[in-house]
Order: structure tokens, then C-alpha cells, then sequence
């Protein structure tokens, strides 16, 4: 590219998985079952609550607001793959790549806060029972989901917005199937140090430092579970927040997978593995996680999965 204009016009190349034909339809098949179950089990988790007057709580509005947040994630990257899978084109346009990043560094965002809030109304339910009403009330509840949101947009429109001052070789392959932000950066010709310095202060700010609430959070429960005299008493304590723990556990250990994978090996097809289990099959795993042990969650649901059913026939 000659100038920062033509970069405004340029098209990018998502190159992705294999470009075997077979392959490729089975990859459609494969993405298409898994987008179509995340879709589906996260939308069955809000309709149950929202249907449910007993599991309009504050755990399960934060359930809810996950599950929204983790059908928007999906959705920024999963639909774009299966279109160019489809029609066996592989382009994007520049400002459909801005929009991808945007989107899905909001949404991958706003499950790290949302995951950091929850941890925040574990600890308060197991660490201060008495008090857990007057704290967590609708009105915190509403402002803890509404400044998620706001954090979330304004912390990655900053993000976003450096790209825009970039300007791009003539080399527009991204070795990836969405807009990965750091495969953008190395197909720039133009110096991307600002660039950088935001993408880590974001991830500092955003990233280490909700993970560092839900650390502290842990511990704090983890020492009260220790304190309490019966083992009966234990397990159930425990058992309010063992599913938490496992989507925290899930959503971190496979983000921090695709890091490790990007930074110990340029192998292209291990960092896309790495990738497909962050983006996808985390948020496909949410929902069996929060409903499988949740005797409430599975009552909710048996009663809408029927309902859902006699309205679609």
C-alpha cells in the first residue's frame, strides 16, 4: 500500500484451516453443530431464568448476562468462517476486519469481567451470608453489569481505534480464520509501537487485573470453606461455587493456552487449535458446566426446553 487512504480500502485474507475441499465441508459441518449448540444452550440458559422467578438472583443475572456475552463472542467470528467456507472466498474487507476485532475483543472483554463479578458475588454469599442481600441488591447488580459493558467498549475502542493510523503492505494474509489483532499488526508497514504500548496497557488493566479480583476473591473463600467445622457444611459451600470455578478455569486455561501455543511455536495450525478452543468451545461448554450439577438450572430448563418446543411446532 502507498498511503494511509488505500489502506482504508484494502481487503485482508483469512487464510484459515485447510484449503482441501472434503476438509473444508467437514469443517463446515463440524463449526456449524458446535455455533448452532452454543447458540442454543446459552439462549435456553437466559430463557430459564428469565422465566424462573426463583432464579432471579444475582448469580443467576450474571448467568444470564454470561450467556449473552458468550452468543455475541462466538458470533463475532463463527458466522464469517462458515460464510467463507461456504461461498470458498477468504476475503474480508478492512472495515469489516476493524468491526471484527472491535467486537471481539469487547465481548472476550466483558466474559473476563462478567466471569470477575460473579467471583465478587461468590465471595460475598460465602464470606459475608448475612450481608448478602443488603449487598448484592438489583441496583449494584445493574450498575456492576452496566460498567462491565462501558469498561469493556471504552477500553477496546481505544484498541481499536490506533489501527486506523496504520498503514498496510501489500501483503494482507492473515495466517488465521477472524482478525486476530496481533496477525494485523505484522502485516503493517508502519511503525506499530504506539500500537503495541496500548495492546498491553489494555491487557494489564483488562485482563491481569480482573484475573488478580478473582484470585483474591478465591482465596478469601477458600479460607472460609476451611473455617467451616463440618464436612457437610464444606461441600456445600463449596458446591455454590464449583461451577465458576470450572468456566474460570476453562475460560483462562485455554486463553492462556493460545498465548503460550502463539509465543513458543509459529506453527500456524497449533495456534488455530488453540484458538478454536478459546473462542468456540469454551463458550459451548458454559452452559452443560452451570446446568449439569445445578438441580434449579435443570428444573428451569426442563420446563422451557417443552415450552420452546410446542412454540416452534
Amino acid at each position: 500500500m502507498e498511503s494511509a487512504n488505500q489502506t482504508h480500502a484494502a481487503e485482508f485474507l483469512l487464510l484459515g484451516f485447510s484449503a482441501k475441499s472434503e476438509t473444508q465441508f467437514m469443517l463446515f459441518g463440524l463449526f456449524l453443530c458446535v455455533y448452532l449448540v452454543t447458540f442454543t444452550g446459552n439462549l435456553l440458559i437466559i430463557l430459564a431464568i428469565c422465566s424462573d422467578p426463583r432464579l432471579h438472583t444475582p448469580m443467576y443475572f450474571f448467568l444470564a448476562n454470561l450467556s449473552f456475552v458468550d452468543i455475541c463472542f462466538t458470533s463475532t467470528t463463527v458466522p464469517k468462517m462458515l460464510w467463507n467456507i461456504q461461498t470458498q472466498s477468504k476475503v474480508i474487507t478492512y472495515a469489516g476486519c476493524l468491526s471484527q476485532t472491535f467486537f471481539f475483543f469487547v465481548f472476550g472483554c466483558l466474559d473476563n469481567l462478567v466471569l470477575t463479578v460473579m467471583a465478587y458475588d461468590r465471595f460475598v454469599a460465602i464470606c459475608h451470608p448475612l450481608h448478602y442481600s443488603v449487598i448484592m441488591n438489583p441496583q449494584l447488580c445493574g450498575l456492576l453489569a452496566l460498567e462491565s459493558l462501558c469498561i469493556g467498549v471504552m477500553g477496546f475502542l481505544i484498541k481499536t481505534l490506533t489501527l486506523l493510523r496504520l498503514s498496510f503492505c501489500t501483503n494482507m494474509d492473515i495466517p488465521h480464520f477472524f482478525c486476530d489483532l496481533p496477525e494485523v499488526l505484522k502485516l503493517a508497514c508502519s511503525d506499530t509501537f504506539i500500537n503495541n504500548v496500548v495492546v498491553y496497557f489494555v491487557v494489564i488493566v483488562l485482563g491481569v487485573l480482573p484475573l488478580s479480583g478473582i484470585l483474591f476473591s478465591y482465596s478469601q473463600i477458600f479460607s472460609s470453606i476451611l473455617r467451616i467445622s463440618s464436612a457437610r457444611g464444606k461441600y456445600k459451600a463449596f458446591s455454590t461455587c464449583g461451577s465458576h470455578l470450572s468456566v474460570v478455569s476453562l475460560f483462562y486455561g485455554t486463553s492462556l493456552g493460545e498465548y503460550l501455543s502463539s509465543a513458543a511455536t509459529s506453527s500456524t495450525r497449533t495456534s488455530l487449535v488453540a484458538s478454536v478452543m478459546y473462542t468456540i468451545v469454551t463458550p459451548m461448554l458454559n452452559p452443560f458446566i452451570y446446568s449439569l450439577r445445578n438441580r434449579d438450572m435443570k428444573g428451569a430448563l426442563s420446563r422451557v426446553v417443552p415450552l420452546s418446543i410446542r412454540t416452534i411446532t
